[in-house]
């Protein structure tokens, strides 16, 4: 690429905690010579930030989150729009969105498109989402009115929970789309009408920051209580991520096994959680760390002997793509839990480099922790083997080659 070209990001929220995979991947493309500037839906709301927030350069712009909050600032947009060809192709497209989708969520990603069309970062040459939900339809609706292309990252959640008219109508309308997962891209080529245009991409893990494991795991086998297995797991306290079935198969061990389960995250149902784990009577078991930053969840995989995450896909078809939590855990070679969802048997093989049950199911859950706290050289085999197959095909710098490749061969399209 002989001169630097700007992307401008359509995000949710930024910075957040829980998606380390986009800074990353934001890193990595400014690494990879493209400028960004973000552009986020809304502010955030954790804490905390991990260290590689403060390690990418671009430059975050904020959106009116509703825009009776903003009025003068969504007028103003609104006006600087009106003489805009673009604006007058994009308005049918939103209505006809908004006579199927009659809701103020519609309304409030037009108002935000236009306030971003309106304030187009200067030199901003193309526009990407991360999210093919709202992101993506504040990008949608900007690449109509300023006449500039767009493309899309599209993940778990975003593509489970959209109806598929309308993720046919983005599919219809970007340049190109990638997704993290073989289930994702099977889902979103179907309804592209298998035009060639979606690629499947994972996250992959910065290896540099996940350096390999070089201390020696202690031989427990929960046998011994002043020696207990130590279980952890990484995740919001959301239904999709299945803590209180973890929590149930934890407290249908043998009650001649010693262990503790260390909980890292936030959520809206965490105090749910709790109050469960008192009332399984293993309360007294479980450590609740709340949210913590990156290098300190890498600490946490070190000292602990097993990782589980019972995932599940809820009634509303939310559901996780590959969590990058298990990449990370297993590039730690700690084995591995989980459940045969979306993406995780693309990384997980059950009895191979790692367990993997069936979701919803806290016995064989139960069986497998079981299995594995009695078992330390099972587990050190498993482990050993999910970190070969992480550095051996999950580094995020083969992503980021994809998506430079891909950026470059649309804009040599363009020119």
């Amino acid at each position: 690429m002989t001169e630097r070209r700007k992307i401008v990001v359509v995000l949710k929220g930024y910075p957040r905690l829980s998606e380390t995979f986009i800074a990353q991947e934001l890193l990595g493309l400014e690494r990879a010579g493209f400028d960004l500037e973000l552009v986020a839906l809304r502010k955030p709301t954790d804490k905390k930030r991990h260290p590689i927030h403060d390690e990418i350069k671009a430059p975050v712009h904020y959106l009116p989150e509703y825009l009776h909050e903003e009025p003068a600032r969504v007028a103003r947009g609104l006006l600087r729009c009106l003489p805009k060809p673009g604006f007058w192709r994009a308005l049918p497209a939103f209505f006809s969105d908004l006579w199927r989708d009659p809701t103020r969520n519609r309304v409030r990603r037009f108002g935000q498109a236009m306030v971003l069309s309106a304030e187009w970062p200067k030199g901003g040459e193309w526009l990407h989402a991360h999210f093919i939900h709202a992101p993506a339809s504040v990008a949608r609706y900007a690449s109509m009115i300023t006449g500039i292309g767009w493309t899309c990252s599209a993940h778990a959640k975003d593509i489970w929970t959209s109806p598929e008219w309308e993720l046919a109508g983005k599919l219809d309308s970007t340049r190109w789309t990638v997704t993290c997962t073989q289930t994702g891209f099977e889902h979103l080529r179907h309804l592209a009408g298998g035009k060639p245009h979606v690629h499947l991409s994972y996250h992959g893990l910065d290896l540099s920051r996940f350096g390999p494991f070089e201390g020696t795991r202690p031989a427990t086998d929960g046998s011994d209580p002043a020696h207990p297995v130590t279980i952890v797991s990484v995740g919001r306290a959301v239904e999709k991520k299945g803590f209180d079935i973890l929590l149930r198969a934890l407290s249908l061990l043998s009650a001649d096994l010693t262990w503790r389960f260390v909980h890292i995250g936030g959520g809206d149902f965490l105090k749910k959680l709790q109050a469960l784990a008192s009332e399984l009577g293993i309360a007294e078991k479980i450590v609740w760390h709340g949210s913590l930053s990156q290098t300190e969840v890498l600490q946490q995989y070190r000292d602990a002997d097993i990782f589980a995450l019972a995932c599940r896909i809820t009634a509303d078809g939310d559901r996780d793509g590959l969590p990058n939590v298990i990449v990370e855990a297993s590039s730690q070679a700690l084995v591995c839990i989980s459940t045969n969802i979306s993406g995780i048997p693309e990384l997980l093989v059950d009895g191979e480099n790692g367990f993997v049950v069936a979701p919803e199911d806290p016995q064989a859950l139960a069986a497998a922790l079981e299995k594995a706290i009695r078992d330390p050289a099972l587990r050190n085999c498993l482990g050993e083997a999910a970190e070969r197959k992480v550095r051996g095909h999950f580094d995020h710098q083969t992503s980021i080659r994809q998506l430079k490749d891909l950026f470059e061969s649309e804009w040599r399209s363009v020119e």
